[in-house]
């Protein structure tokens, strides 16, 4: 019996684009096409399986990629965005990685370099805790539980993507410890993805922004200087 291909959808509001796109895609995935963020919106929500790959544009009509992958958070924490866009200014990146993408390409790329970017994201989607390893994270109040991907805060459970969920571990893991940037971006982008460290920033502002009383002013994930970040234990703060 074959194994059933994990679904992209793409989503660009040019069919040219979209058709290149599935071209590449086909051969390893199952690709679904929506020509706007409205079309890829009724798709997704009425979808049995969701897709483990969303790839879209940032600049579309009516509703742009930005809205779309913030309404996909709001159905999904564990299906993986990219973004492709032409633009590489480094405010559409911030942007993106806000509002809830795992990695971005910008055009144009190479056939091999879009499937290396889906195969990593992929694999960051499926990590999963290993046999032996302790599932439950606990550091005051929070409770991570790796192995069933939630967080609680208290009674309170707080809703990770993928990325925050490996950030939140990885900082768990290491309590007290300062990280640098370099550390955190290889542990969980390795040597693939986006080779930027900004994005490492990018995820500690989203993730404080979710965890933080005030993340302005953090309690938990304190910056470290000159060096990178690390977590604080609740008798570390008093």
């Amino acid at each position: 019996m074959k194994k059933k291909k994990d679904i992209v959808l793409v989503v660009d509001d040019i069919n040219m684009n979209r058709m290149i796109l599935e071209d590449i895609l086909s051969g390893d995935y199952e690709v679904i096409q929506a020509k706007d963020g409205m079309t890829a919106v009724d798709i997704l929500y009425n979808a049995v399986d969701m897709p483990a790959i969303v790839l879209l544009d940032i600049m579309m009509p009516e509703m742009d990629g930005l809205e779309l992958a913030r309404r996909i958070r709001e159905r999904s924490s564990r299906t993986g965005i990219i973004f492709l866009t032409a633009k590489a200014q480094e405010m559409d990146k911030v942007k993106g990685l806000l509002s809830g993408a795992d990695d971005y390409i910008t055009k144009p790329f190479s056939p091999s370099e879009l499937m290396a970017r889906v195969e990593s994201v992929l694999r960051r989607v499926g990590r999963a805790s290993k046999p032996g390893e302790n599932s439950l994270l606990v550091s005051g109040e929070f409770r991570l539980d790796t192995r069933g991907r939630s967080l609680r805060r208290g009674k309170e459970r707080i809703e990770l993507t993928n990325i925050e969920l490996q950030m939140m571990e990885l900082l768990l893991l290491n309590k007290g410890k300062s990280l640098s940037r370099k550390e955190i971006f290889t542990a969980i982008w390795g040597d693939e993805g986006v080779n930027d460290l900004k994005i490492v920033d990018v995820n500690v502002r989203r993730l404080r922004m979710k965890i933080e009383e005030n993340p302005s002013n953090p309690k938990r994930i304190a910056t470290v200087w000159g060096i990178g970040y690390k977590w604080m234990e609740q008798a570390e703060q008093e």
